[in-house]
């Protein structure tokens, strides 16, 4: 067991090896601004396939750039999910789903993904990335950044704050669903029942990348977390996903407008900033959570933009994971189950 511990620790070594140089930034190599810069793929070893499909119409295979000096994704027509768990002895048993954003045509995957992933597993939260299916972009630079810029256009990013608020584009999100449930299911069906030492009873999730290591993960403390577009993906999961059975949700400056809110929706977590252009002075979807009696907990910073993932230095919405994590404690999601006697 010692061996295949040292043998499990090496790999992961390895691996952040390979994420730390393919995520190092030099200031000659890349400037920090919105210019789309190319980049080659970066190698995700830990990735697990869905196996949910293709995108329909999609001839441009998957591509890699860097922008505001982070590595994006674009065009992934092939669903992956990427473990980052916690070591043993600092596992809580939650487990928190993330979807990047990216407005469903690119993955803020480091920003939004892989950053947010570690943190969590560094404070003992098992996290899961999901790197779902988006919608077809041109796979050129000037294309793509003329695709961006025309979507903030339609969004109104940048419109004064008395402007109508903006609405969700209408599309349709099956594919993504499709992959967030189905990422839901395989870290259920790799839950099974161990004892430990002390001979308490409690989840464990079977890691795929180590075969046979197993990590707790209670399947009653699985939640969801995500940003823009994710938080978009995050929220229509909840609403519309049968299999889904989420704990908590934490949708990170997404839409505010008003839903419709199920009787039994899961406590959420929710927090955006006043200079976000999908703000607006609109509160529509926490007065929903509300008046609906299902918990919820709203945190209105004073500025961070949008798209500030774990925190722009000098912004106020820099506080916003600690106090993400603050409110797991407090609701209980980060205390180990005890067997019943």
């Amino acid at each position: 067991m010692l061996q295949f511990r040292r043998s499990l620790l090496r790999a992961a070594l390895s691996v952040a090896g390979l994420l730390a140089n393919a995520l190092a930034l030099t200031p000659t190599a890349f400037a920090q601004d919105g210019t789309i810069y190319p980049l080659d793929a970066i190698p995700e070893p830990n990735a697990i396939k869905l196996n949910t499909g293709g995108v329909k119409d999609q001839p441009a295979k998957e591509g890699w750039f860097r922008q505001w000096g982070e590595p994006m994704v674009h065009n992934v027509s092939t669903a992956t999910l990427t473990p980052f768990l916690p070591e043993p002895g600092k596992a809580t048993g939650a487990a928190v789903l993330v979807a990047p954003g990216g407005g469903f045509r690119w993955l803020s995957i480091n920003n939004e993904g892989w950053k947010v992933a570690k943190a969590l597993a560094d404070r003992g939260v098992a996290a899961f990335v999901l790197k779902y299916r988006l919608f077809p972009t041109p796979d050129n630079i000037p294309g793509l950044t003329a695709s961006m810029n025309n979507m903030f256009a339609s969004v109104g990013a940048g419109t004064p704050a008395s402007a109508p608020p903006a609405r969700p584009p209408a599309f349709s999100l099956d594919n993504q669903l499709q992959d967030a449930e189905a990422a839901y299911a395989l870290i259920l069906s790799r839950a099974k029942q161990v004892n430990d030492s002390n001979g308490r009873t409690h989840t464990a999730y079977a890691l795929i990348v180590a075969r046979a290591k197993e990590w707790g993960v209670d399947t009653s403390r699985i939640g969801m977390i995500g940003f823009s577009a994710g938080a978009g993906l995050t929220m229509h999961s909840t609403l519309n996903s049968k299999t889904m059975k989420l704990a908590f949700i934490g949708p990170i400056y997404g839409g505010m407008g008003p839903v419709n809110v199920p009787k039994d929706a899961p406590p959420m977590f929710t927090a955006i900033a006043t200079d976000d252009f999908l703000f607006k002075g609109e509160f529509g979807v926490v007065k929903s959570w509300f008046e609906a009696g299902r918990p919820v907990e709203f945190h209105l910073y004073q500025n961070g933009g949008h798209g500030f993932g774990l925190g722009y230095p000098g912004r106020t919405a820099n506080g916003w994971f600690p106090v993400f994590m603050h409110w797991l404690d407090v609701n209980g999601w980060l205390k180990p189950a005890v067997a019943a006697k």
